[in-house]
């Protein structure tokens, strides 16, 4: 009996809205099913990829016969920061020639977005957090349940289906001086929509005109165009101007480590000894919260970042996989033009990323689940890394009768 239980009284929760599509999608019986839901790479025959250059520094660290497995240091492994602030920020970064970067290992991005978060609400003197509308889904319950209260800033234009730039520029003017502001460093999710790099540089005279602080959330560094140093140009501008930043970055994406959850915190400050008095804070940020990250994910970051044949691998296997994506893209676009479904569809080219908005309604959406067993998120996201050449047919199908019978 319930009544019997302490718990009793609790209510079952909604599920995840981007995980209970694959929930759903599991359930789901028919053959042609297709799961656009879930925000990782699938190979042209639908399969999960590990990388080639990450097995073989699997296999390098299962022989090294010294590995031992010992706790981490609560911030993590050395040479694991170290690498990750040099790919995000470049290797002739002045922030970390002048020692004012800390980085510390976190459970992927969504560890390093808690760990920044919780360590603002504790230290920074303005707790408000501008996030863009829309967002990933996470992004608010995170910063919410770190103590920190958040607004947003119009992003996206549902009748571009691109950036509403003025928008963003009118909030972030009207934001009180000091909020801090989440930006995605590359390949927006949901929207795929990117800012331009002159955007990108009115958005970084407006906020450090106004001394709101960045925090970038760095997800697809080299999967969103193929190119790893040009995903990080938005990051680099806040940078180079001496100013100060929070970057949250994953390898989940770009090398293909999902599960093993490595991420990483950088926060670059204004002077090497408020960077290292930042680190003892974090410190005691982490400790209570999981003590200490996972060796394995970092070990194999690591592994490759420090080794220039394995890097180089590393860089062709992720611009393979970044090709796909944008080969898809024009499948698709090819698809439906040819199909002559209406309504104009070139934002699908020219968004970027894991990610088309495709804009979509919510009815539609649930017709294509109903009548063709696709499965996507409600807002209309689909993964295009969960497309191929052999079921581009079935989705412009799909979206033609979505849009042709409901409107």
């Amino acid at each position: 009996m319930d009544s019997e239980s302490v718990f009793g009284k609790i209510v079952r929760a909604p599920e995840d809205p981007i995980l209970g599509v694959t929930v759903a999608y599991n359930k789901d019986t028919s053959p042609v099913k297709l799961n656009l839901g879930v925000g990782a790479y699938r190979t042209e025959e639908g399969k999960p990829l590990v990388l080639n250059v990450v097995r073989k520094a699997e296999q390098l660290l299962v022989n090294d016969q010294s590995r031992v497995k010992e706790y981490l240091p609560i911030v993590g492994l050395a040479d694991f920061n170290k690498l990750s602030a040099k790919l995000i920020l470049g290797a002739d970064s002045p922030a970390i020639k002048d020692n004012r970067v800390t980085t510390v290992q976190c459970l992927s991005g969504t560890g390093s977005l808690r760990v920044g978060a919780e360590f603002l609400a504790r230290h920074y003197h303005q707790l408000t957090i501008y996030i863009p509308q829309p967002t990933w889904g996470n992004h608010p319950k995170v910063f919410t349940l770190a103590g920190l209260s958040v607004k947003t800033y119009r992003y996206y234009d549902p009748a571009t289906r691109g950036l509403n730039f003025q928008g963003l520029l009118e909030d972030l003017g009207a934001a009180p001086s000091g909020a801090i502001v989440l930006l995605h460093a590359c390949a927006h999710n949901p929207t795929g929509v990117d800012p331009t790099l002159e955007q990108w540089e009115q958005i970084r005279q407006l906020m450090r005109s106004k001394g709101l602080l960045p925090f970038f959330d760095s997800a697809y560094q080299g999967f969103a165009s193929g190119s790893l140093d040009a995903d990080a140009q938005s990051v680099r501008m806040f940078v180079a101007d001496g100013g100060e930043c929070l970057v949250a970055q994953s390898y989940a994406k770009n090398m293909g480590l999902y599960g093993e959850r490595v991420g990483a915190l950088s926060i670059v400050c204004k002077t090497e000894d408020v960077a290292s008095r930042v680190e003892s804070q974090l410190k005691l940020v982490i400790r209570p919260m999981y003590s200490n990250p996972p060796i394995h994910g970092a070990s194999i970051v690591a592994t490759i970042l420090k080794d220039s044949t394995m890097y180089k691998e590393w860089t062709l296997e992720l611009k393979a996989m970044a090709d796909r994506i944008i080969s898809m893209r024009q499948q698709l676009f090819d698809a439906l033009s040819a199909r002559g479904t209406p309504g104009d569809w070139s934002h699908i080219i020219k968004q970027i990323g894991m990610f088309t908005f495709t804009g979509l309604n919510t009815e539609q959406v649930a017709f294509m689940t109903k009548e063709y067993h696709i499965y996507m998120t409600s807002d209309g996201r689909i993964s295009m890394a969960g497309l191929s050449s052999k079921t581009v047919p079935h989705l412009t199908d799909a979206i033609h009768a979505a849009v042709t019978r409901m409107g």
